[in-house]
């Protein structure tokens, strides 16, 4: 527009009125107002009232009020610059990509977002492993001391990989690992899927070393402990209270179970979290039944009864076996 010499066909009243304002306001103002409507009637916006006619005239007034603000300005004198008020062209949309960061052509500003990437998870990496040092120590009456320790270890270590690295580089001035097989050979970076990103497999195999698990597998792993718990506790409370039970025994056993739904409760709140958090809609967990899982635990507690009383039987059969082995073995010997 500014090449083919277009004017817009607004006037100043009108420009201030398709923008919803009053003669005499802010530039902070019109810019504010001019966004909302923009993010209302732009074409590749998701709002249902978008329409690129009503667009063009927010850009028009837009501009008109833009000239009009700069021309007040430029006769009152102490103010700012009239370039304050040229209006700036939007970004492209290719550039909204790569989270806008870089300059240059796609591809120079997609080297320079991988190497962004990597810096950043590598900040994250040092965060992470910085907290997980000020939790374990944080609010204990050792922590001086054990931050003294710390620093001991930590110098210890860098002592150990300096001597180690003396030693790397005695070896290579003597000549051995002139020998070693693939010598001479690039090595093997990244993974030979060609449908992984080698930025990617690099940022995962960074964090892998570094000790770092995502958040889902630490609440996996949490919830598979828990209800493991949970189960063995119900069965012991049911082996300790014994068959048949007394009135006072099912007062109790009614307590028991009160408590295995609260907890199972507790486990259904972290289930939920762990199905916001996980990546893969495979590994999503349903809630745990109270009901079922007391009826498990009825199983197994009279899987072991039955057990332990075949067992019993077992020894019976045994003993009476000795006490009346010695009458058998004279009957067979007074037939013969």
């Amino acid at each position: 527009r500014m090449l083919s010499g277009y004017k817009p066909k607004n006037n100043v009243q009108d420009s201030y009125k398709i923008l919803d304002l009053e003669e005499g306001c802010s530039l902070d103002d019109v810019r504010n107002s001019y966004h909302s409507l923009a993010k209302k009637y732009h074409p590749d916006s998701s709002s249902g009232v978008a329409d690129s006619k009503a667009f063009i005239r927010v850009e028009e007034a837009y501009r008109v009020v833009l000239s009009d603000l700069a021309a007040k300005q430029k006769s009152e004198p102490g103010e700012e610059e009239e370039d304050q008020f040229k209006s700036k062209s939007l970004q492209h949309r290719h550039y909204l990509s790569f989270e806008g960061v870089g300059i240059g052509t796609p591809s120079q500003r997609e080297k320079q977002y991988m190497q962004f990437r990597v810096d950043r998870a590598t900040e994250q990496v040092l965060e992470y492993r910085q907290q997980r040092l000020e939790g374990r120590y944080a609010g204990s009456d050792l922590s001086r001391a054990k931050d003294v320790r710390q620093s001991k270890k930590v110098k210890i270590t860098q002592a150990v990989e300096r001597l180690v690295e003396d030693l790397i580089q005695e070896s290579m001035a003597k000549g051995d690992f002139d020998n070693l097989s693939g010598k001479g050979k690039p090595l093997q970076k990244f993974s030979h899927s060609p449908h992984i990103d080698p930025m990617t497999h690099n940022l995962n195999r960074i964090l892998i070393d570094n000790g770092y698990q995502p958040e889902w597998i630490l609440l996996q792993k949490e919830i598979r402990e828990t209800i493991e718990r949970l189960r063995k506790s119900i069965v012991a409370s049911r082996r300790k209270l014994g068959e048949p039970m007394t009135l006072s025994e099912q007062k109790q056993w009614g307590g028991i179970c009160e408590q295995f739904a609260e907890d199972i409760r507790k486990l259904n709140k972290r289930v939920d979290n762990f199905n916001l958090v996980v990546p893969i809609l495979s590994r999503q967990m349903v809630h745990f039944s109270t009901d079922k899982e007391i009826r498990r635990a009825r199983k197994t507690y009279e899987a072991v009864l039955e057990k332990v009383s075949g067992s019993d039987t077992k020894e019976n059969e045994g003993e009476e076996g000795k006490r009346f082995g010695w009458k058998s073995s004279l009957l067979k010997w007074l037939k013969l």
